[in-house]
């Protein structure tokens, strides 16, 4: 094998197998006998990253030369592929692949490739000092040089791309090293080389693609060209890659499997192309529908600003289980600074009780790259850092970061739970700020020079309805806002700052969107501005008292600022940099409640006074719309608050260990009729209540709390059988509520301290209580069933006695926890039945939580849920 050309250099040839990367190492070695230390084992690494890619994607026969002159070492990596170009692309370092022609363009002193009809060459050079100190980098991947068609990809999130790649490139790479050791893959070898072909020419066709674009867009349209003849190719490529998964689940490949949205990215991405070839339109990837988990909604790269900037409680964690950001309101809700949290184990924030089936579960989606509660809404109880239960809904999805990392963003929404001493006074709001930067910006609109400054009717008609469809459709203030920024900075300003009232008359900034990134925001400018006084005569200031809109084509003087919010207005100008704004009051019931500034930093395009007639209009529908959210979350709160206190706390019951929990609908807000008790008798018993209203708003609220209120009153003054107190509970219920209608269960467990025990029942048109013996055998409770209240409240009520055995459970629950649409509730009774069998073992906290987690994910109702057991002494 050995040879030297007519130079004298030392040249080896080396078969397509892995095998030769290690001889090759050794042949360099051999080869630069003399050179400087540093330099041959520097040499030996870039070969062997230079070997592997002839290995894996020409296939070919290697030919490696090297020599020494004069201290500096010269290697020539040769294969047959000349149609097989570079395709260099940014890698991040911990990136199993990609990584062997940045390694050379970092390490080297001068590196380049030469291309020949029977084949091409990379070389470099190592000098002995060094690098130099700002290396250039490969000459950016042509497309690939075929007769090609035109395929194009709409709406490509250059993160989750890079995150897809990585993990494509990685899924091959193991399947050819697989091959070559002598293991069978369950590929034949031809369509792997097939398949890795066609990779690597999608990859290049990308790369090239994204060198043509604007950098820093979160999302990109993109032509690519590839061979008319490709379906075939991308056909094999999709069988392969599936069964390269197939593999990293069952632990065949040392690599893991891809997460949900990656294996959906790969499939809109092959069904693109051979839809296209086929003659079908584009279909963008923004509009693809998607599994909980899959979903293509977050197209912009993570990045930790983005959490601190959200008034939802939000904490992110990486693929490790380590919290990696967290924001002021998830520190608040669980009693930690935020920083404090940072770098710690996510099981900080898990009761100890769930902690196991976390571990387990996110273990399982990282082997199986299965979700379970990815994109959905499931409730549970997060670990205060005094130790106390705060019980949350979570909502979980992954996001990939600019360099293709994943990171795992969890939204808690707190949930009515048993009162506790708040760790913050009253009334204390910690401000925030949004700070994002536009997903998309039109080519039209990302230069500051060439803007029209008045638009044309129809985009002012559709500027209208899109700020307006995106306040109509958020479920919180600051996302309304925020997306309406983005809408407002792409079409018509660089900048959109709003600014409310609050409760307390004072001036808050809620939100700031700006069109590109300029670094962290001054925080003296975000949260609770300068109160408005009587000095202030600013623009800012006149428009928080009714004046405008107000056309600035200058920024004020310095010497105008008379007040402190003039001069904080002012130095926000200036910040912007801002050449012409329009500031205007925010109008809602004869109230001003905020005001809109809009900025442009270009002075070829200023505003002008024909843009304030749709500046007027616009506002008419901000304010409307930031009106009617605050008036829907101050509803939400005030029925939160008033469910919040209405949740009892479990009696000492002795032997009778009690469970409850209460998890608000995911879909609606978070109020509702869904109850329960639990409270003993002067006698001794121990009552057990739970019930429904109908109904999911304020209303539905106050009827529980009477109806809760009442019955607890009759049972305890009377301390009558269960079908005479909801007799009595029925006629007081039809004095007040002639049209309201609720179901309800009023139970007594009775029994001496050692049993036995039996549990007396009348059920008001409400699902039966669960019997769940220790063993595992389940039986509902179906005696005792009668009407509904409100319906007929002179009708006799029956009533169930059973006996229950010492450590089973009677499980009460709404139908928030079992019932779906287009579901017989047969079959929701059973899939109770299942779960409440396996869990009867477990402690009741845990039985409660689990049944929350497996079942009351995604619920469109409320769900209560409470749990006896009888444990007698030992």
């Amino acid at each position: 094998m050995a040879d030297l050309d007519a130079r004298g250099t030392p040249s080896r040839r080396f078969p397509p197998a892995p095998k030769s990367v290690a001889e090759a190492r050794r042949f360099v070695r051999a080869a630069l006998d003399g050179a400087a230390p540093d330099l041959v084992d520097t040499a030996q690494l870039l070969v062997s990253e230079l070997v592997t890619n002839v290995v894996l994607h020409a296939r070919t026969e290697a030919e490696v030369t090297a020599r020494v002159d004069d201290g500096t070492v010269h290697v020539r990596v040769g294969d047959r592929r000349p149609d097989r170009g570079l395709v260099p692309h940014e890698c991040p370092p911990y990136a199993g692949t990609g990584q062997g022609l940045p390694l050379v363009a970092g390490l080297s002193s001068r590196r380049g490739v030469d291309t020949g009809a029977g084949g091409k060459t990379v070389w470099f050079e190592l000098r002995p000092e060094g690098p130099p100190r700002h290396p250039d980098d490969w000459e950016p991947a042509a497309a690939p040089s075929v007769p090609g068609t035109t395929v194009t990809l709409l709406d490509v999130p250059a993160a989750l791309y890079a995150a897809s790649q990585q993990h494509r490139h990685t899924l091959l790479r193991e399947m050819a090293l697989a091959a070559a050791a002598g293991h069978n893959p369950g590929v034949p070898p031809e369509d792997l080389a097939v398949a890795l072909d066609m990779s690597q020419l999608i990859t290049a066709s990308v790369t090239a693609a994204l060198r043509r674009e604007p950098s820093g867009q979160a999302i990109r349209s993109l032509p690519l060209s590839v061979p008319p003849d490709a379906e075939p190719s991308v056909q094999t490529l999709r069988a392969v890659l599936d069964l390269a998964e197939e593999g990293a689940r069952e632990e065949r490949l040392l690599t893991l499997p891809a997460l949900p949205r990656q294996r959906l990215f790969h499939q809109w991405l092959f069904d693109q192309i051979v839809g296209q070839l086929a003659g079908a339109h584009p279909t963008a990837w923004t509009v693809m529908p998607g599994e909980p988990g899959t979903s293509p909604s977050e197209l912009v790269a993570w990045d930790a600003g983005q959490v601190q900037a959200s008034r939802t409680p939000t904490i992110a964690a990486d693929e490790r289980n380590l919290i990696i950001a967290a924001n002021g309101p998830a520190a608040d809700l669980l009693g930690w600074h935020a920083d404090d949290l940072v770098g710690r184990p996510l099981t900080t924030l898990i009761p100890e009780h769930l902690r196991r089936r976390h571990i387990a579960a996110f273990t399982s989606l990282l082997l199986s790259g299965q979700p379970r509660i990815l994109g959905r809404s499931v409730p549970l109880p997060a670990l205060h850092h005094d130790g106390r239960l705060v019980p949350v809904r979570l909502f979980i999805q992954p996001q990939e970061t600019a360099d293709g990392r994943t990171v795992f963003v969890a939204q808690l929404a707190p949930r009515a739970a048993v009162p506790a001493p708040s760790a913050h006074p009253p009334g204390v709001v910690r401000p925030s700020v949004a700070l994002r930067v536009p997903d998309r910006l039109p080519p039209a609109a990302a230069a500051d020079t060439g803007r029209e400054s008045y638009l044309p009717t129809l985009e002012r008609l559709s500027l209208l309805a899109d700020t307006a469809a995106a306040l109509s459709n958020a479920p919180h203030l600051d996302e309304g806002l925020e997306q309406v920024g983005r809408i407002l900075t792409e079409r018509l300003a660089d900048w959109c700052v709003v600014d409310l009232f609050t409760e307390e008359a004072q001036v808050e900034r809620v939100s700031i969107v700006y069109r590109s990134s300029r670094g962290p925001w001054p925080e003296e400018y975000q949260g609770v501005l300068p109160p408005v006084s009587d000095a202030d005569r600013g623009p800012l200031a006149r428009a928080l008292r009714g004046a405008g809109p107000l056309l600035l084509t200058e920024p004020p003087a310095p010497s105008e600022a008379a007040g402190p919010l003039d001069a904080h207005y002012l130095g926000l100008l200036r910040t912007m940099g801002a050449n012409s704004v329009v500031v205007t009051p925010l109008r809602a019931r004869r109230q001003i409640i905020g005001a809109l500034t809009l900025a442009r930093r270009g002075r070829d395009a200023p505003f002008a006074e024909e843009d304030l007639p749709l500046v007027d209009d616009l506002v008419r529908n901000l304010a409307l719309g930031v009106d009617n959210l605050r008036l829907y979350q101050e509803t939400r709160n005030i029925a939160e608050r008033l469910q919040r206190s209405l949740l009892p706390r479990l009696p000492d019951a002795g032997n009778l260990q009690l469970a409850a929990r209460y998890a608000a609908s995911s879909a609606t807000a978070q109020v509702g009729g869904d109850w329960y008790d639990s409270f003993v008798l002067p006698d001794g018993d121990i009552a057990l209540v739970i019930g429904d209203v109908t109904g999911h708003n304020l209303d539905a609220a106050i009827a529980m709390s009477q109806l809760r209120s009442m019955l607890r009153g009759i049972a305890v003054d009377r301390q009558e059988p269960p079908e005479t107190v909801l007799h009595r509970l029925d006629m007081a219920n039809h004095s007040l509520y002639r049209e309201a209608t609720a179901t309800c269960i009023y139970g007594l467990v009775k029994g001496a301290e050692n049993g036995p025990w039996n549990l007396l029942h009348s059920s008001a048109g409400h699902l039966p209580p669960l019997l769940i013996h220790e063993d595992g055998r389940t039986r509902y409770l179906e005696d005792g069933s009668g009407l509904l209240l409100g319906v007929d409240p002179d009708v006799p009520r029956p009533q169930g006695r059973n006996a229950v055995p010492a450590h089973s459970t009677v499980l009460l629950y709404t139908d928030g926890l079992i019932e779906r649409r287009e579901e017989h509730l047969d079959d929701a009774m059973e899939r109770l039945r299942r779960h409440a069998s396996a869990l009867a073992r477990e402690p009741l906290d845990v039985l409660c939580d689990e049944l929350l987690i497996g079942l009351g994910a995604d619920s469109d109702d409320d769900i209560a849920v409470l749990a006896v057991r009888p444990v007698p002494p030992r």
